[in-house]
């Protein structure tokens, strides 16, 4: 019976022709006439693993498995071909598509050199037709690489398929195409002499940086059940699959869990779309997080979600830094039984949160009095973006501010901290200190509210200076729909405080190194001479990097200012921070244990601050025309939405539907 797998590429079955998929000339493949001839076909072969017992199935097929990065997934399957649990079916199809890509996608690299995004692309490749044969090929694309043919992978990925809607015949199916592939892999890695390399499943951890929500106790697992059964976002004929999710939580599978809870969430709020655009039309091809509809009226659906729901939803599913949960599921790239259960607990309580919002008021005023949902639905309504880059980069700088005012604890040898106070600083380092002054005097204008006061600072060590840089982090910027605008000036951003980082990171790394090798005076000489440049060149990075990381922020609170400036202003404006980003460059390269030109620091520090401070005083920076000094930034979208974007700029949008995705992404949904 394996060889079915094989005869299905080849046309030839006991002997007879059996022409399973069609050729046209002038279309390529007969998709119809494919599937109705594969009919049959699948019914024979769910026939046949229907006679075997569990251990005649492993014995039999297990060794044409091993070519995948889960073998162990083929036994789960087998059971869920027996089982008499609805989703059980879906759920398997849903893993195997995704092993299957996986495994693909690491056979494509035996012959070629960056994998597909897109499983229809793999399977299009000329890299697979060569290891497999083009008919083969054809045979899968049927299956689960066109939406002109059963188009499995999708159809259940995106939520389209009710349980009931999934015959086992096909999952059975894959299942011998994926022991019919290691078949065929095996006898060209025999003539080829070649070995397949796995790339290395991604294991997902529980990190504070997605956790948002408390651990689900019993008491929420039971609210979730009973608002499941009564919430309109969840069709009734989804309902198993949402129930089938709880119990996979409750029996530890998470994985599981999540996959079930994700395609359910994409039905739901996929038909809310539809029902608040008054598009039914959209059901099957829903942008549903984009911020306009592709006639360029408003989408309403994140306007009836609400900001922090959708925040939520771009954070766990698209930003490239975070989790993109959904993503790296639907391809095959994580370790199922590695899957953390604080991932799973997150998209309960998520989705507990938004169902509550879909059922009568009553219940929903009931359960909202319930201590731990209350605490559930006060974080889900208090959310703010973690992984947009405004939110990256606020968390960048407040490390590089705790990293630099770590400096003075580092250990210093006291006989070095006076040489290096004896050989005093260069002309240029002298002439840097007020300059510092006047910025950073000038920036503290600028933070809301006058929360810093400044005077008298020349008088105080740098760590003794006020710290306005908390308060700046925590005024709210606009997220959501970032025009490119607003989203190339982030990036230099940035880049910006990634340098500042490096910097803080290389010389808090020298300076223990050094310390400790000059107090053990096992440094040459002009090793003790270039320490002692360093212990000179640290009183003046401290400053400097402060002020640079406060300017960051400030520029960040005022970002979507840029929209309101003109070409030209955009294009100077970009000019100035990458003379910015150029002296963190330099500065990153002569603090790096390799080269330890510190010597240069006072230089380009002196060039940078009198770059730095003409820019300011033609008051072009973002912070000079965010409004008078004191003025707090707003705490709504209204200025993201105010910003017009150039013709032909699109908005950081996701198409969260079967369609294309945001070039260089994957779309989520």
């Amino acid at each position: 019976m394996l060889s079915v797998a094989l005869w299905l590429g080849t046309g030839t079955c006991a002997g007879r022709q059996s022409q399973t998929v069609w050729l046209v000339p002038s279309q390529g493949l007969d998709y119809q006439g494919s599937v109705r001839l594969l009919g049959p076909v699948c019914e024979a072969v769910h026939m046949h693993f229907s006679s075997l017992t569990k251990g005649q199935f492993e014995a039999q097929y297990a060794p044409w498995f091993q070519w995948t990065s889960s073998p162990e997934l083929f036994p789960e399957i087998f059971d869920a071909l027996e089982s008499r649990e609805c989703p059980a079916v879906a759920l398997s199809l849903m893993k195997l598509t995704a092993c299957l890509e996986r495994a693909l996608g690491d056979v494509f690299l035996l012959v070629g050199k960056e994998c597909p995004f897109l499983l229809r692309d793999l399977l299009a490749s000329a890299e697979l037709a060569q290891v497999f044969g083009q008919s083969v090929m054809h045979v899968l694309t049927v299956f689960v690489g066109s939406p002109r043919g059963l188009n499995l992978r999708n159809v259940l990925w995106h939520g389209f398929a009710s349980p009931q809607e999934v015959p086992p015949k096909y999952c059975s199916m894959l299942v011998l195409l994926t022991a019919g592939l290691g078949q065929l892999l095996e006898a060209h890695l025999k003539q080829t002499e070649r070995t397949v390399a796995r790339r290395p499943l991604l294991t997902l951890v529980d990190s504070e940086d997605w956790t948002v929500f408390p651990a689900a106790t019993d008491e929420v697992l039971s609210v979730w059940e009973e608002v499941v059964r009564k919430s309109s976002l969840v069709l009734r004929i989804m309902l198993p699959y949402w129930e089938v999710a709880l119990t996979k939580f409750r029996t530890h599978r998470f994985a599981d869990c999540a996959m079930l809870l994700l395609t359910q969430l994409e039905t739901g709020l996929r038909h809310l779309f539809a029902k608040v655009n008054q598009c039914p039309r959209r059901l099957l091809t829903a942008e549903m997080l984009a911020q306009h509809l592709s006639d360029g009226e408003i989408n309403q659906l994140p306007l009836v979600l609400g900001e922090p729901a959708t925040e939520f939803l771009w954070d766990f599913l698209n930003h490239q830094e975070g989790p993109r949960v959904r993503d790296h599921l639907s391809h095959g790239e994580v370790s199922l039984p590695a899957f953390p259960k604080g991932m799973a607990e997150q998209l309960l309580a998520f989705s507990l949160v938004l169902l509550l919002r879909f059922v009568e008021e009553d219940l929903a005023s009931e359960v909202k009095e319930k201590a731990a949902i209350k605490v559930l639905v006060r974080l889900a309504e208090g959310y703010r973006a973690r992984f947009h880059p405004v939110a990256l980069i606020k968390k960048q700088v407040l490390s590089c501010e705790e990293s630099i005012r770590s400096w003075p604890l580092l250990p210093l040898p006291e006989d070095a901290a006076r040489e290096a106070a004896r050989l005093g600083g260069s002309s240029e380092a002298s002439a840097c200190e007020p300059l510092i002054m006047k910025i950073m005097s000038e920036l503290c204008r600028h933070v809301p509210g006058h929360h810093c006061a400044f005077q008298g600072m020349d008088s105080l060590p740098v760590e003794r200076w006020p710290r306005p840089l908390p308060y700046v982090c925590s005024l709210r910027v606009p997220t959501l729909f970032c025009p490119r605008a607003v989203l190339e000036v982030l990036t230099v951003l940035r880049s910006i405080s990634s340098r500042c980082a490096q910097v803080s990171r290389q010389v808090a790394a020298s300076l223990e190194l050094r310390g400790r090798q000059w107090a053990e005076k096992t440094l040459r000489s002009r090793q003790r001479q270039n320490f002692l440049r360093m212990v000179s060149s640290v009183k003046l990075l401290s400053p400097v990097l402060s002020l640079v990381v406060l300017l960051v922020a400030l520029e960040v609170v005022s970002v979507h200012g840029i929209c309101g400036e003109k070409p030209c202003g955009r294009q100077r404006y970009l000019r100035f921070l990458k003379s910015v980003l150029q002296f963190t460059e330099n500065l990153a390269a002569c603090t790096s244990p390799t080269r330890n030109r510190w010597g240069e620091v006072a230089r380009l520090t002196h060039a940078a601050l009198l770059g730095i401070w003409a820019f300011s005083e033609r008051r072009q920076m973002l912070i000079h025309g965010a409004g008078a000094p004191g003025e707090t930034a707003p705490e709504d979208t209204s200025a993201a939405q105010s910003c017009q974007e150039p013709p032909g700029w699109k908005s950081q949008t996701a198409n969260w539907g079967p369609g294309e995705a945001v070039p260089g992404t994957r779309s989520p949904w």
